[in-house]
């Protein structure tokens, strides 16, 4: 079903006010009217004007329709499909008046577009020269908002408060619907994993009439961490260490995520041993692991003193000492 834009058909801005809709609707009704036109589709178009008349020029269904406009700009216009759970002709059955000045008057609902019998119903009748539908509020479902957020490895773990700004319907002084920038400060648990979602209640679309405002669901992306890796709930990082702490043991200060920690590093150590450090990992019913991985590193040649260390070192050792520890 094609989206049928009114202000288009009227040739307004969607933040013209109701006289400039009125002036707008008479200008082309006098011209499309089928007693003056003698365009083969006259007929039609003051149909169509009067129908986006009836609508814009009533304050709650321009603001029903404004967001149902809203919603057709995230669809390819020759796909649009009212939104998930829109049920047309249920409400308060207030009475419109219709869009009979300049002619427009039909008992037919037919004579309605498609667009406008799937939004507001069918059951448009004639009654007392204003038209009104019968039991039809036009209370659309609110909808649900989606965004996502990227945080840090470290506010993951630690849980934080981050500001979100999202471009989110309201209504303007004039009843029109407008996108407006909305700031959100939304509480980041401790131990959230990438993927996890996050709703806040009431923060999505406005919601009509009695029909309450949707929520606002929140996909979190974990950004990459030059330092610590994650894995379901377990944390990795690689530790640098000399080669005498790596044959000789020693105690060092390893970083993670909760601060630094003193780590033993047994004697004979490889470069590629992983240590465990049971619970340091990230937060949850039952808390990850932190693997800490060494890498040995060996110390560059810098003077003729080290030089002599290191001659002094293939002395001692076989040139293929490494090689058969390692097979």
């Amino acid at each position: 079903m094609e989206f049928v834009d009114y202000y288009e058909v009227l040739g307004v801005e969607p933040e013209a006010d109701a006289a400039e809709i009125k002036r707008a609707y008479r200008k082309l009704a006098r011209k499309f009217h089928p007693d003056v036109s003698k365009e083969s589709d006259s007929e039609a178009k003051f149909k169509t004007l009067g129908e986006a008349y009836s609508v814009l020029k009533d304050k709650e269904k321009r603001r029903e329709y404004d967001q149902i406009r809203i919603y057709a700009g995230n669809s390819p216009q020759d796909e649009f499909r009212p939104p998930p759970g829109w049920q047309p002709g249920h409400g308060s059955g207030r009475r419109q008046s219709g869009a009979h000045e300049g002619g427009f008057s039909s008992e037919n609902p037919q004579d309605f577009s498609d667009f406008f019998r799937e939004i507001f119903g069918n059951d448009y009748q004639q009654a007392g020269g204003q038209a009104h539908a019968s039991g039809a509020g036009f209370n659309p479902p609110s909808r649900d908002l989606h965004s996502h957020l990227q945080i840090s490895l470290a506010d993951a773990f630690n849980g934080a408060i981050v500001p979100v700004t999202l471009s989110v319907p309201a209504e303007d002084a004039s009843g029109a619907i407008k996108m407006q920038d909305k700031t959100l400060k939304v509480t980041i648990p401790a131990g959230v994993l990438d993927g996890q979602r996050i709703r806040l209640r009431g923060q999505g679309n406005p919601g009509t009439g009695s029909t309450p405002a949707g929520d606002l669901y929140i996909d979190i992306k974990l950004q990459d961490d030059e330092r610590f890796q994650l894995d379901g709930r377990n944390v990795t990082s690689v530790l640098p260490i000399a080669p005498w702490e790596a044959a000789l043991g020693a105690v060092i200060e390893a970083p993670t995520l909760a601060g630094t920690v003193k780590l033993t590093i047994p004697a004979g150590s490889n470069g590629g041993k992983k240590l465990r450090l049971k619970g340091r990992g990230f937060p949850g019913k039952t808390p990850g692991d932190h693997l800490v991985v060494l890498r040995v590193d060996i110390p560059a040649v810098e003077n003729d003193e080290q030089r002599a260390l290191y001659e002094s070192m293939k002395n001692l050792w076989s040139d293929d000492m490494a090689r058969k520890r390692s097979a």
